[in-house]
């Protein structure tokens, strides 16, 4: 019988699941809007009828081993979602206990997406056979997940590995971050982050740019990204700095663990050379001597439309394999 891992990426707009096989293949997927189900139990039972209808539509005999949770503010020691900002539902919200409620039989695990994303990369992607690494999310924030000796890293508390709240600014001129501190990495490499780039850098400049004719709501990372790829000078060189923020942290960064390699992950990565090369050079140039030239920087292997769901998923076959 062929088993399959449901995996559940949370966001705060929609959550995606699907059912997954140990080589990453999907059977399925299904969207819920998160944003609609204020009532946390509503949700729960709209995510739960979802995966069965996707069971049932199944040809042949399956067996569901277990299920695997990303979300933002995810603590994997107890199971729950805990202030997450982005979320709809407020407090801490005991998110497997009451999944366990559906699924009693079956292992339950919950991690925060950054940290989901590394198990992914370990499990499916570009990692396999890798013991030291570290993962960077880039998305609407900048997640990280690290692992050392084949193990993510959690901490005493599961809250382990926020490298977006690195300050990299100390000075009066530091960007206001969402946790309420100035100066933290996310503000400078992130989606929402090169837009204020991008912006700093129209302010500090009268050459023409397509960026000139949108509002900073309507400018997207997405869009300084095709730029870049079309030569856009403005683009490149929000890039160039975004690079060098981002390159000067993972030089501080590998001091810690030594990875072998970091895998860049999610939007901002979809640049290629324009994030790589600057990040690359500026991380080789700040490096302790002891590391130079050792630590491979690279693009994520399940960085594609199903990666959070697939991230999730591992989750599980990482506990299965690691109680054999």
């Amino acid at each position: 019988m062929k088993q399959l891992a449901v995996g559940i990426d949370i966001g705060g707009t929609n959550s995606v699941y699907g059912l997954v096989d140990r080589e990453g293949n999907m059977y399925g997927e299904g969207v819920v809007p998160t944003k609609n189900y204020p009532d946390f139990d509503q949700y729960l039972e709209e995510l739960y009828i979802g995966i069965q209808n996707l069971v049932k539509n199944l040809d042949g005999e399956y067996e569901i081993i277990g299920i695997g949770i990303g979300a933002p503010n995810a603590n994997y020691y107890n199971g729950t979602i805990e202030y997450a900002a982005n979320l709809i539902w407020q407090g801490v919200i005991p998110f497997v206990e009451k999944m366990k409620r559906y699924y009693p039989t079956i292992p339950v695990l919950i991690t925060n997406d950054a940290n989901a994303a590394a198990i992914g990369e370990m499990v499916y992607g570009a990692a396999k056979g890798m013991k030291d690494f570290i993962v960077v999310t880039l998305g609407t924030g900048l997640g990280s997940g690290f692992v050392a000796n084949g193990q993510l890293i959690y901490g005493h508390d599961s809250f382990a590995g926020e490298l977006g709240h690195v300050i990299v600014n100390k000075t009066a001129s530091a960007r206001v971050c969402g946790c309420g501190r100035k100066g933290c990495l996310e503000t400078y490499v992130s989606a929402t982050g090169i837009k204020r780039t991008a912006f700093k850098l129209l302010a500090d400049h009268i050459e023409d740019s397509e960026f000139r004719n949108y509002s900073f709501n309507e400018l997207t990372a997405e869009m300084i990204t095709k730029a870049a790829l079309n030569g856009d000078r403005l683009a490149i060189e929000a890039y160039e700095y975004t690079g060098m923020i981002l390159g000067q942290a993972l030089a501080d960064a590998v001091t810690i663990t030594s990875p072998e390699a970091i895998f860049l992950f999610g939007g901002l990565a979809k640049a290629g050379k324009y994030i790589f090369e600057p990040t690359k050079k500026y991380m080789e140039m700040h490096m302790l001597s002891n590391f130079r030239n050792k630590v491979k920087l690279l693009p994520s292997g399940i960085d594609g439309k199903n990666a959070a769901v697939l991230g999730a998923s591992a989750l599980i076959w990482q506990q299965l394999e690691g109680s054999k």
